[in-house]
């Protein structure tokens, strides 16, 4: 026999402990009268979430629908105490801009089409998403290293100064190891094309070597005629530079690892003829005006090849900066009004997915704060993020399924940072968002006492990455007519596509971490059969193969992962899959007897805080199907009868 407690934690991660030991029909109430206290509490008398009905609201379009943690705990007397979490959120959506035209996917592929076309049209170059996304990450990587590599080789020349040969070989590694990241940086296809179309672009342009540039840059395409621009007659009294060798950026950017071995070679012979000063130095005298000398020698040597390497850091600096603006502005040439519009849904997508996440991260982090294994695997390779999406690839819910498919994915470009708080105040303790939209960064503070036990690596605030992952299958009557009548391509795409990010997180987690740190489960699949089993699944032409849910988000939790559960608003066919997953924990690893299965889920479902979200999101206990939308459901996703019925969702 086992207890087991259920917990919503509605708009705040704060929620009361019970202690009363009860059969499972007395704890449900009990958590029932729970969740009522949390929101009836004075504290929460303010709504902080955004409810279903108001999912259209044009002012509440950046935040996620329905957002809620779910904590399931489970006591039995034979085992030790577990917990299970969840949260559920409303699929990240532009709602408000509505998807008569598609969602993310399908308008960005059309507008990229479109670019090209105009591209053509205005003699603009176009360059590809990846390509403006390249150009944005070399600007920031120069803007951070150019700066640092001056200041380290200023830290040189202090000790060279300083006559320190220990502090002189630090400071050489150090500036050694920044310069050639900033080489490998601008080592790329990109920036010397990028300038080559630059000055192709000034007037009376001519190239030493007769190549054309095309209008096209997306790939290694050999350019046509057709696409190419003429040439543009302008006025010579504008200033421009009649030649350009191709190979001029190659030989810009090498003399920069020139100059650096210059330096390196310099500090090998000044240490030598050190060594054999200190040799042949016998009277101390002497030696004392030797090395005087020699200080001086050391600096005076230095300083001409640290000005060089500044010099040519500056050069690199300048054109890299200046041809890859210029692949920016092509960008904003072609974009026209359409992409502003486009920008702002992705953003308004993003936000949503980002809160989500953010609010997923935290509650998995406090839950494995003791769990050394599970910090290694944080800092080591990171953290799956497992999205559940029960959306049907029909109507508007194929548009909802475009953007949070694009919202999800660009949750790959965000990062955590583990830092101690100011305070143990609660507005010291929130997590900080900074960046910009190619990369994001969130801070999350700790208590002290907390922080202070974490592996020195995320002490030291080393980036976490976070593996976001998306599988969907609907379970509606309109994905029975999607899968008779329609497409459900774009379904088996997005589960494909996800399948290989998870196998890779699976891979390179099992080369990096041992295995045994993972969570221990009752059911002994091992993980390499569970993914196998998945893609199986994923391959197969199965109608609803709502297996696919299940095998992800076992998969996800043996990873020590985060798992999240989303349909249009989080509120009805999230709820089924929710309990059901519950449910299927009880039996599967606290011994749930199989006769009691179903009571257990018409328990959860009925008396559960699923019904207070719902009661919570549109005043009334009842769950928005009808009994001919049930019929198209799978059996373990319907509710019990009196739970549901014709309401405003």
């Amino acid at each position: 026999f086992f207890f087991f407690l259920i917990k919503g934690n509605h708009e705040h991660a704060r929620s009361k402990t019970c202690n009363k030991k009860c059969s499972t029909q007395e704890l449900l109430t009990e958590d029932n009268s729970l969740c009522i206290d949390l929101t009836s509490a004075p504290e929460f008398s303010r709504s902080s979430f955004k409810p279903s009905c108001s999912k259209a609201e044009k002012y509440l379009e950046f935040i996620p629908i329905n957002l809620h943690t779910q904590r399931m705990r489970v006591s039995c007397p034979r085992k030790t105490d577990a917990a299970y979490d969840v949260i559920t959120v409303g699929a990240p959506a532009a709602h408000f801009q509505g998807f008569k035209n598609g969602g993310l996917q399908r308008l960005l592929s059309r507008f990229e089409a479109e670019k090209k076309n105009f591209s053509t049209a205005y003699q603009c170059i176009y360059y590809s998403p990846e390509n403006t996304a390249k150009a944005k990450e070399v600007l920031t990587n120069i803007g951070l290293l150019q700066p640092l590599i001056s200041s380290l080789a200023d830290q040189l020349l202090q000790a060279s100064q300083q006559h320190s040969s220990e502090l002189l070989k630090e400071a050489l590694k150090t500036l050694s190891d920044k310069t050639e990241q900033f080489v490998h940086a601008l080592k790329d296809e990109l920036v010397k094309n990028a300038l080559l179309a630059l000055y192709t672009a000034r007037p009376s342009y001519v190239n030493k070597r007769h190549s054309t540039v095309c209008n096209n840059v997306d790939g290694n395409e050999s350019p046509s005629k057709e696409n190419c621009p003429h040439p543009l007659k302008r006025q010579d009294s504008i200033p421009h530079h009649s030649e350009y060798d191709e190979e001029e950026w190659d030989r810009v950017w090498v003399n920069v690892a020139k100059s650096l071995n210059c330096i390196i070679a310099m500090v090998d012979r000044l240490e030598e003829h050190e060594n054999n000063n200190q040799e042949t130095a016998t009277d101390p005298k002497l030696a004392d005006v030797i090395t005087s000398h020699t200080s001086w020698d050391w600096q005076e040597q230095l300083y001409p090849l640290v000005v060089t390497l500044k010099d040519c850091v500056t050069e690199v600096v300048d054109r890299a900066k200046k041809s890859m603006t210029f692949v920016l502005l092509q960008e904003a040439a072609c974009s026209i009004h359409q992409g502003l519009v486009l920008k702002q849904r992705r953003d308004v997508v993003f936000s949503q997915a980002l809160a989500a996440l953010a609010c997923g991260f935290v509650m998995r982090l406090y839950a494995g704060l003791e769990d050394k294994g599970f910090l290694q695997q944080l800092h080591l390779v990171g953290l799956i993020a497992q999205f559940e999406s029960l959306l049907s690839t029909y109507s508007e819910e194929i548009g909802m399924l475009e953007d949070m498919e694009v919202g999800i994915s660009d949750l790959q470009r965000v990062t955590f940072k583990i830092t101690e708080a100011k305070s143990e105040d609660p507005n010291d303790l929130q997590p900080i968002v900074s960046g910009r939209r190619d990369y994001y960064t969130v801070e999350v503070p700790l208590p002290r006492e907390v922080f202070d036990v974490l592996p020195n690596e995320i002490k030291e605030g080393k980036p976490l990455q976070v593996y976001p992952v998306l599988f969907n299958v609907g379970i509606n009557q309109q994905q029975t007519l999607a899968e008779r009548f329609g497409d459900i391509s774009l379904q088996e795409r997005i589960n494909q596509k996800n399948f290989e990010i998870l196998d890779g997180y699976y891979k390179s987690l099992s080369e990096k971490v041992p295995l045994q740190y993972l969570p221990c489960f009752q059911t002994q699949s091992d993980l390499k059969e569970l993914l196998e089993t998945l893609q199986q699944n994923i391959l197969t032409k199965k109608r609803k193969n709502v297996e696919i849910l299940w095998l992800a988000g076992t998969i996800c939790r043996r990873l020590n992962g985060v798992r999240f559960t989303s349909c249009k608003s989080a509120k009805d066919r999230t709820s089924m899959s929710v309990t059901l997953e519950q449910c299927a924990l009880l039996r599967d690893e606290h011994e749930l007897n199989k006769d009691y299965f179903i009571r257990a889920l018409d328990c959860m479902r009925r008396e559960g805080c699923r019904i207070e979200n719902v009661q919570k999101n549109i005043k009334c206990r009842k769950y928005a199907f009808n009994m001919l939308q049930l019929m198209a459901f799978p059996k373990c996703y319907r509710p019990p009868e009196g739970t549901y019925g014709k309401v405003d969702s």
